[in-house]
């Protein structure tokens, strides 16, 4: 199998969408207190079980479909599983800021940022970008 980079814009954008994953991924999984501390959270007890919810959820998701996507990122079927997921990341971010009082500056920038990567992903696949 021979790995190809993307030639044209409406490939790039998942590609890149696909790398932002794979390195948030790797950040939540080498680095889970980190990503916590940078969440503004911390784990409650002094059992570091949290840690594995992080490391599997928080970063095997984003990892594993931003891996795939990597390597396949002109399949259509590919940018939308990971766009769909970025998608509702900003959906649960956006329910979040609406109805727990989570409304700051970092949660909105977040939201920006889990909109566009879903849209980088989602834009080829409806044709909102030229081939």
């Amino acid at each position: 199998m021979q790995f190809t980079l993307p030639v044209t814009t409406a490939d790039t954008l998942p590609f890149v969408a696909a790398a932002f994953s794979v390195l948030y991924g790797l950040f939540a999984l080498f680095a889970p207190g980190y990503f916590l501390r940078m969440a503004k959270l911390q784990p409650i007890t002094e059992r570091r079980v949290g840690l594995s919810e992080i490391r599997g959820t928080l970063a095997g998701f984003p990892l594993g479909a931003g891996l795939a996507t990597l390597f396949f990122f002109d399949q259509p079927f590919m940018q939308m599983t990971l766009g769909a997921g970025w998608l509702f990341v900003a959906f649960g971010r956006l329910v979040s800021i609406l109805s727990d009082d989570a409304s700051t500056f970092g949660n909105w920038l977040w939201l920006l940022l889990n909109t566009a990567l879903a849209a980088a992903c989602l834009a080829p696949v409806f044709g909102l970008v030229p081939a």
